[in-house]
């Protein structure tokens, strides 16, 4: 959390951090939601035992279908590259080329 850069926002100046974060059952921990709250962040963690996790599957889904999407770049898939520099190009350069594989592929429909 202490990572994330500044976010956009359309007017007034730039958020340093998300308002809401949205976690499954994995990271339901009191110390963590308190940590959360302390910094201003509301936390969406389903709670153990009590709630499920099917509301946050929406939000999910999309981040683990794009991890997937990178996990076919072989490069990214087994991590070659010592430096963090240069898997964060790699990174960057399949990014590029899936989003050109999905625009050519909305082009021809």
């Amino acid at each position: 959390m202490r990572g994330i850069p500044p976010i956009r926002s359309r007017r007034g100046p730039r958020r340093r951090r998300p308002a809401k974060l949205h976690g499954d059952k994995g990271y339901d921990y009191d110390h963590l939601r308190r940590w959360l709250r302390s910094r201003n962040i509301t936390p969406r963690i389903a709670r153990n035992g009590i709630e499920s996790s099917q509301r946050l599957g929406r939000h999910r889904w999309t981040v683990e279908r794009t991890v997937a999407w990178l996990a076919g770049c072989r490069r990214l898939h087994r991590r070659y590259e010592r430096k963090a520099e240069h898997l964060l190009a790699f990174a960057g350069i399949a990014a590029t080329l899936i989003c050109y594989r999905r625009l050519a592929a909305g082009v021809d429909r």
